[in-house]
C-alpha cells in the first residue's frame, strides 16, 4: 500500500505512524478512561491513512469472556459481537497474535460485515496486568493494504496507550 499525503503529513508510512503516536499521546495525555482512549485512537486513526475504511475496537465481554463486543469505531455499522476464534477478530482474540489479512475473502469463517472490506489488521490489546481487554480491527477497501509496519506500528501503539 502506498499512503499518498494529504495537507503536510509525511507520505511515508512508518513516518507517519510516528507522527501519529505522538499526536494519539498528545492527546490522551491524562485521560484514564478507556472508552475515551478507545474512541480517540480510532477516530484519529481512521482520519491518519485515506485507505483505512473501518477502525475501531471490539471489547472482551468481561461476562462471558470469551466473546468480544462492538466498542468505539469510525466506519460503517459493525459486527455487533463476535466470539473467540471466529473470523479475523476472533482469531487474534483466541491466539493473541496480530492478524494481517491481504485478501478478507480467502479468509476461512471471515465474518463479512460490509462488502466493501478487501483486507484487514487486528491487533490484540492488553492492560497494564496482560490481560486481553480488546481489539484493534482495521478495514481498508483495497487488498493487501496492511503489512509488518502497520502491525509493528499499532503493536507499539496499542501498548502505549492501554498497557502503560
Amino acid at each position: 500500500m502506498s499512503y499518498v499525503a494529504r495537507d503536510d503529513r509525511p507520505a511515508d508510512k512508518a513516518e507517519r505512524y510516528a507522527e501519529l503516536e505522538d499526536e494519539i499521546l498528545a492527546v490522551l495525555d491524562g485521560e484514564p478512561d478507556r472508552v475515551a482512549r478507545m474512541a480517540t485512537v480510532a477516530s484519529m486513526l481512521a482520519d491518519a491513512f485515506p485507505a483505512f475504511f473501518w477502525t475501531g475496537f471490539y471489547v472482551v465481554d468481561s461476562a462471558k469472556g470469551n466473546e468480544l463486543v462492538v466498542g468505539p469505531y469510525q466506519g460503517t455499522l459493525g459486527c455487533l459481537r463476535i466470539p473467540f476464534g471466529r473470523g479475523v477478530c476472533g482469531a487474534a482474540a483466541a491466539t493473541g497474535t496480530t492478524q494481517i489479512v491481504e485478501d478478507v475473502h480467502a479468509f476461512p469463517g471471515h465474518i463479512a460485515c460490509d462488502s466493501r472490506s478487501a483486507s484487514e489488521i487486528v491487533v490484540p490489546v492488553s492492560d497494564a496486568d496482560g490481560r486481553l481487554i480488546a481489539v484493534l480491527d482495521v478495514d481498508a477497501v483495497e487488498k493487501a493494504a496492511f503489512d509488518a509496519v502497520d502491525a509493528a506500528a499499532l503493536e507499539r501503539l496499542m501498548a502505549k496507550v492501554f498497557a502503560a
